[in-house]
């Protein structure tokens, strides 16, 4: 057995099989005892597929990362002949005929892949607990808490040390909360730098990236020029990078001008060690030279809820009425929330969708005035730490009243009562940073540079700092990441977990 497997990145394990130090199948062999050791304690993997990887593994791989243990996860990620669930027991016995296109490059890129990660039903949650297979999956810093959603399965893998790097996407911080809440690096790139194909144009209305988390900057950046590009049929073509984001990496970050702000664009509470992740990465950014003030873009971000809120909800109807088609399922099939969250997305009208997806064009405006002062804009990735397990489960009298108002269609009575909008403030006051990113295409990422305790006496947690970039600008981000590694390296934070 590879005893030494943890403390590798994939790029490092790529080139220890590359000298023939050890081979494919140690390591991959390393990994399904890792996983065997804690995904009973974690529930990260929700569908195994070691056999299908063994095979894989005895195979003369090519590309970068030849012959390193992957996970996908269970959602937009397709692998031919292998389930795609989306976290919903509607969608438990669909099985795709073809691989994802993003799937195909990391195959290409050489990477063996030996299961899917959980997450939330469609993912809809901030916190990755779908009924379909039993049991929440647990962050390893703290089990009694969630790694967050909707890419919390692979963000617990990665951080409990089953694999390095684990496929992820975000579609309203799916990639970057995870990763603050794990003390991992998290970057979601710019609108159609990945492709979503085949079986999709775009997700969710373009709201929507994918691409991995990582351990390291080095393994992100590499990861991205094996998965970047347009793909046949694609719906646009982003102009590519002047050059590899591997090379970029090596490459000094420059002297960047910097706007932070540490204020919820909600009004909402943000927890002390989240100013504090930020205030401490103000004053190492400048120390590294760079100049940086408070500064935010003017974009109205109770506006921007709704508008996310609005997006979101048309994609739980969609997403309910599509696994329908697929198989058939009844409502039985599909969680509570899940259903109420699609009752509101068929209540709005076609002209309220339409309406406040063109304000997408405000937020992007704004934040385009903000990058002509400013390369980046930083804030806490979250404004809370992660909740504890069941703390965010429905209460059995609201479950009773929602079960009424789904058997009675009351979807505008919920409009006209303010429930709504009490929804929207609960959804998005814990994690209300992210969506800006999101709703204007632009790149961003979530570093790990902060640790203390969620509260006193309490386990030690990460705390990330999120960075956003101009549109198209992934290089700058992963130039600084590199450079916030070297000064302040992360890589020796690991969980408590045994």
């Amino acid at each position: 057995m590879f005893k030494e497997y943890t403390r590798y990145d994939a790029s490092g394990l790529a080139e220890l099989i590359a000298c023939g130090d050890v081979s494919s199948t140690e390591v991959l062999e390393a990994a399904m005892a890792r996983a065997a050791e804690v995904n009973p304690k974690l529930a990260a993997i929700c569908i195994p597929m070691d056999a299908m990887a063994r095979e894989r593994g005895k195979m003369s791989l090519q590309g970068p990362f030849a012959g390193v243990p992957f996970l996908i996860k269970d959602i937009a990620q397709d692998y031919a002949g292998v389930p795609t669930t989306a976290g919903s027991r509607a969608l438990r016995h669909w099985t795709p005929t073809r691989h994802a296109e993003i799937v195909q490059r990391f195959l290409d890129a050489g990477l063996v892949i030996f299961g899917k990660t959980s997450t939330p039903e469609f993912a809809f949650k901030g916190e990755t607990a779908p009924l379909i297979w039993g049991s929440p999956t647990r962050n390893p810093w703290d089990l009694d808490r969630t790694p967050g959603g909707s890419s919390g399965g692979a963000a617990a893998a990665v951080a409990a040390g089953i694999v390095p790097a684990a496929g992820a996407s975000d579609g309203g911080g799916s990639i970057r909360i995870p990763a603050s809440y794990c003390g991992l690096f998290g970057l979601r790139p710019s609108r159609g730098r990945v492709p979503s194909g085949q079986a999709h144009g775009e997700f969710w209305d373009g709201a929507s990236s994918q691409h991995a988390l990582t351990r390291s900057v080095r393994d992100s950046a590499r990861i991205l020029d094996a998965i970047a590009g347009a793909d046949v049929g694609a719906p646009f073509a982003i102009a590519p990078p002047e050059r590899s984001y591997a090379e970029e990496i090596q490459r000094p970050a420059g002297k960047l001008r910097i706007g932070y702000s540490v204020q919820s664009p909600l009004g909402t509470p943000v927890h002390p060690e989240y100013v504090q992740a930020v205030m401490r990465t103000a004053k190492l950014l400048t120390e590294l030279g760079h100049d940086v003030e408070p500064a935010q873009p003017e974009v109205d971000g109770q506006a921007l809820a709704r508008s996310f809120i609005t997006m979101y909800f048309g994609q739980a109807a969609a997403s309910i009425a599509q696994a329908r088609r697929l198989t058939g399922a009844g409502n039985e099939a599909f969680e509570l929330e899940t259903r109420v969250l699609a009752l509101l997305g068929r209540t709005l009208s076609a002209g309220d969708y339409v309406d406040q997806r063109a304000r997408w064009n405000d937020y992007a405006r704004a934040l385009g005035r903000f990058h002509q002062s400013y390369d980046l804009y930083l804030t806490p990735t979250a404004a809370q730490p992660p909740n504890r397990i069941g703390e965010l489960a429905t209460p059995p009298l609201q479950q009773v009243a929602a079960k009424i108002v789904l058997a009675l269609g009351a979807g505008k009575l919920l409009f006209k009562s303010g429930m709504v909008d009490k929804l929207v403030a609960t959804s998005l006051q814990r994690v209300p940073f992210t969506q800006l990113s999101n709703l204007t295409g632009t790149p961003s990422m979530s570093v790990p540079l902060h640790w203390a305790p969620a509260e006193t006496g309490g386990a030690e947690l990460p705390y990330g700092v999120q960075f956003v970039a101009r549109f198209g600008d992934e290089a700058m981000l992963l130039r600084l990441a590199a450079q916030l590694e070297q000064a302040q390296p992360w890589s020796e934070c690991r969980p408590p977990l045994q």
